[in-house]
Formats: structure tokens, C-alpha cells, sequence
């Protein structure tokens, strides 16, 4: 019998913990009858009764596993670090808050069956704001033409992972893992089913400007290099206008030289510029230099403080 292996990240979801699991194994003992099943649950310290629930599912049904982390690690370690510890035939992630429709899990199962080793699900069309998913799609839209990897839009994570694909993020050992941007260069062959996002069922989001920021950042660093790329080209071309600037000036200044009383306005405005420009490059190369020493420390993806139900200890 093979198993499907659900791994839900979690984060103050007090109020969806017990729903989901209930949804969950609904759905597979009306739809999935001969499979057999494990549910992973990886907390980030969550602050509320999150942990409390999950342990009490943990203790009434040993299909359902926990991990607790000592601290919260992100984003996008936590979940990639469940998906590596998920021992089923095959890993489907989804997000705690009910965004992502339980009603796919069946559809994912009978793609994989065919062949198919990674199923990715993609939003098009989503309830949450407008704007929200209008920037959204610029965003992948861009990163997508910059990126020399072939970026998947609107793909959040939510989809079915082979143990063979599984198999190759354990190898990875990448320490800032991006998920999104792993499937698109290694699993080029993955099929694409849409969905509608739903609303978050209850509880606030967890994404900021900062995360979301972060989010942006990662993609942008890790799998472009036009930001160092325009940064040298404007460098270059800024030198070239802050010399004809300064060869004007000088000019000016040896033929009128008592009409010219332009003073130092012209300097203030090429240093004014010139620093602007510094200042941007140097925040951008920041943001590659930060990926680098990320990856060149190597720390590990999270550090557990427990877990259950896992035969094996760790």
C-alpha cells in the first residue's frame, strides 16, 4: 500500500489545526481508501495553543506527526525541512489556513499515478485582494524574464512531490533553500493544475512587507544576476555623465570666465547624483552578498526541540 505523506507548516494556527485534520482525513477515507496516510505538522514556536493541538491529534491518531523547532526559522526552511523528513511515496504540502482547497489532494493523487513526479498547483484566480494579486503577478512576470531558470508563476509551494524529487532536495543540502525557484530549474518536466486560492479561514496572515520582502529578495538573488549586471552598467554610465558634466563645466568656466557664475550648484547636483546611485548599488549588492554568507555559514534548516509519533529518534 502507498503511502501519501501531507506536510503542513504552521505558525499561530490555533483556530485551523483540528478543522484541517478533520477536512484532511475526510477526504482521504472518501477518496483515497487504499492508501495509507501520514499528516506532518512543523511548527515554527508558535505562540499560541497550536502545538497543544497538534499534540492532541498526535495522541489520538499516530498517523499524525509532529516537529517542533526551538525558535522560528522562516519561511521557507521549515517547510522545505518537512518535506525532507516526510517518509511517504510521495509529499503533498499545503498551508495551514485552508487557502489551499483540501478538494486538490485527490486530483494531485491521480496526476502522480499517471507518471507525473512533481505536480505543481497554480493560483489563477485568488479571493484574497486585487492589488494584492496584481502585484503579485508583476512580480512573477518579472523575476520570470530576469531569472535564467524558467520561474513558475503563481506557484506558492501547494502541490505533489515524488520520493523521487524528495529524494533530490535532501541531497541539495542547500542552507537557503527557495522551493519555488528548486522546482523550476530541477523538475522541468513537472505538470501544472490550476486552482482558485481561497480565503484564509481564520486567524491573521503572517506575511508583511518585510516577508514578503524577503520572499522577493531570495528569488531575486538567487536565481538572477541582472541586478549585478545593471549595477555595473549604470555605474559605468553615470561615470560617463558625471565626466561630460564636469568637461562641460570646465568649459564653460575657461570661455566665460567672468560671465560664468554657476558656481558649485552643478558639483552638488553630480555628487547628489552620483551618491544616490552608490547608495542603491551598494544596498543591492547587499542583498547578493547576504544570500552568499547565508549559504557560506551552512546553518542548519531549523533545530528541533521535539517531535512525535516518529518511530526513529533524532
Amino acid at each position: 500500500m502507498k503511502t501519501i505523506s501531507i506536510v503542513i507548516p504552521t505558525f499561530n494556527e490555533e483556530p485551523n489545526i483540528i478543522p484541517l485534520y478533520e477536512s484532511i482525513v475526510s477526504c482521504l477515507h472518501n477518496s483515497l481508501q487504499d492508501y495509507s496516510y501520514e499528516i506532518l505538522f512543523i511548527d515554527n514556536k508558535s505562540r499560541d495553543n497550536t502545538r497543544n493541538n497538534i499534540e492532541i491529534l498526535c495522541g489520538k491518531d499516530k498517523n499524525v506527526k509532529a516537529i517542533f523547532n526551538i525558535k522560528n526559522f522562516g519561511q521557507f526552511s521549515s517547510p522545505y525541512y518537512g518535506i525532507t523528513q516526510a517518509k511517504g511515496d510521495c509529499v503533498i504540502m499545503m498551508c495551514a489556513d485552508f487557502q489551499d482547497p483540501v478538494e486538490m489532494i485527490p486530483v494531485f493523487i491521480n496526476e502522480w499515478e499517471k507518471g507525473n513526479k512533481v505536480i505543481c498547483a497554480i493560483k489563477k484566480t485568488s479571493k484574497e485582494k486585487g492589488i494584492t494579486y496584481f502585484l503579485r503577478s508583476c512580480y512573477y512576470k518579472a523575476i520570470k524574464k530576469m531569472s535564467n531558470v524558467d520561474q513558475i508563476e503563481h506557484f506558492t509551494g501547494f502541490g505533489l512531490y515524488d520520493r523521487s524529487f524528495v529524494d533530490i532536495l535532501r541531497s541539495l543540502d542547500d542552507p537557503t533553500p527557495f522551493l519555488r525557484g528548486i522546482v523550476a530549474e530541477y523538475a522541468s518536466d513537472h505538470i501544472e493544475i490550476p486552482y482558485e486560492q481561497q480565503k484564509r479561514r481564520a486567524g491573521k496572515t503572517h506575511n508583511n512587507f518585510f516577508s514578503l520582502y524577503d520572499a522577493a529578495m531570495l528569488s531575486f538573488t538567487s536565481y538572477t544576476k541582472v541586478g549585478l549586471r545593471i549595477a555595473t552598467l549604470a555605474g559605468f554610465l553615470a561615470s560617463i555623465v558625471a565626466f561630460i558634466i564636469t568637461l562641460i563645466y570646465l568649459v564653460m568656466k575657461l570661455i566665460f570666465w567672468e560671465r560664468f557664475t554657476a558656481g558649485t550648484t552643478p558639483i552638488l547636483i553630480g555628487v547628489f547624483l552620483m551618491g544616490g546611485i552608490q547608495l542603491f548599488f551598494i544596498g543591492l549588492m547587499g542583498e547578493y552578498i547576504m544570500t552568499i554568507n547565508s549559504r557560506v555559514i551552512k546553518r542548519p534548516l531549523v533545530i528541533e526541540e521535539k517531535r512525535i509519533n516518529f518511530i526513529e529518534n533524532k
